[in-house]
């Protein structure tokens, strides 16, 4: 920590005019990387959100900090879209020395409505504001979808289509514990057998829910995590957007948060705002419950890796049944 800090003062000085490293302390926010709050002396005093990649490992894949950094600075200005603003960066000497960024604290409340814990001063939203909120969101999400590859710089990344993305979550169950893989090579089986055809390819953020947005009242403010980001298919993010807003569905799911607009009307909303129409959607929906369990899947082994501290791990393994089981069922409607 003590050399973060160090390395921190000069990136400071050198990027921000009149500010100085005050404090830092860690934060919550991200799976792939280390995410801290600094806190800088100057006039105003400031307050800048650190993105650093995992020390002694190469910063590759969702690792990829810098990654991160370079769409986030892509999407500056970009109507209908909004993220934080890249401050500075250094690609450090990796994987010793590990990369990281710097962007602007935007205030903003992050909220799973369905399935975060509330009390000790946290609350729903009004359901009239939830619901605006989250139509918003749909809306953003659309605009994102619908920004140009050339405009963003991303014309050059590698297209991932529905088998590509579908091969990408089947190598996590791969790498997981073998009590979280029954039934999962069948679910694959079928969506591969069921392959749609891709759409035209865009920015996909990957991981898209209010969760990983930063709102202010009803209004989203920033999208933030940008750790799995691709050119591929749209309605990857779409189904997955959609899956958080079906607490009947979802299996992390606590309550169902009123206010909160079921998927029909998210979707009408997307469609409504977006220059692309939807086919072959119920595919996506079943594929998102495999990414899921491929998700918790992963969540798990690392959480049994560490011991199991505060029980997580026992608490979301039989989940990963659930998921794919409902994947299952949705697949047999196809």
């Amino acid at each position: 920590m003590s050399e973060l800090e160090e390395r921190l003062r000069t990136l400071v000085a050198g990027s921000i005019d009149g500010a100085e490293l005050d404090s830092l302390r860690p934060l919550q926010g991200g799976a792939s990387s280390l995410t801290l709050l600094a806190t800088l002396r100057g006039d105003p005093a400031r307050k800048v959100v650190v993105r650093q990649a995992p020390a002694g490992i190469m910063p590759l894949g969702a690792r990829d900090v810098l990654r991160q950094a370079r769409i986030m600075q892509a999407l500056q200005g970009c109507a209908g879209v909004a993220v934080p603003r890249v401050l500075f960066e250094d690609p450090g000497d990796p994987p010793e020395v590990p990369p990281l960024f710097g962007m602007e604290f935007i205030d903003g409340e992050s909220l799973e409505p369905h399935k975060d814990p509330i009390g000790q001063g946290r609350s729903l939203p009004a359901p009239d504001a939830l619901a605006a909120r989250a139509l918003n969101a749909a809306r953003m999400l659309a605009a994102l979808h619908a920004l140009p590859a050339e405009r963003i710089g991303i014309a050059a990344e590698p297209e991932l289509g529905p088998a590509d993305e579908l091969s990408r979550w089947s190598r996590v169950f791969a790498t997981v514990d073998a009590d979280m893989q029954p039934g999962a090579e069948a679910v694959a089986g079928l969506l591969n057998h069921r392959l749609p055809c891709a759409a035209p390819a865009c920015l996909v953020h990957g991981d898209f829910r209010l969760g990983n947005l930063l709102c202010r009242g009803t209004e989203p403010v920033a999208i933030v995590d940008w750790e799995i980001w691709s050119r591929g298919d749209p309605r990857f993010d779409l189904a997955w957007f959609l899956l958080t807003a079906e607490p009947q569905v979802h299996p992390l799911a606590i309550r169902d948060a009123p206010g909160m607009p079921r998927p029909d009307v998210l979707l009408a909303t997307y469609q409504a705002a977006s220059v692309r129409g939807v086919e072959s959607l119920e595919w996506f929906r079943a594929a998102a419950l495999y990414k899921m369990a491929a998700s918790v899947s992963l969540i798990v082994k690392h959480s049994r890796r560490r011991g199991d501290p505060d029980g997580r791990a026992a608490a979301l393994a039989p989940r990963v049944a659930t998921m794919l089981d409902r994947a299952r069922t949705a697949l047999r409607d196809i």
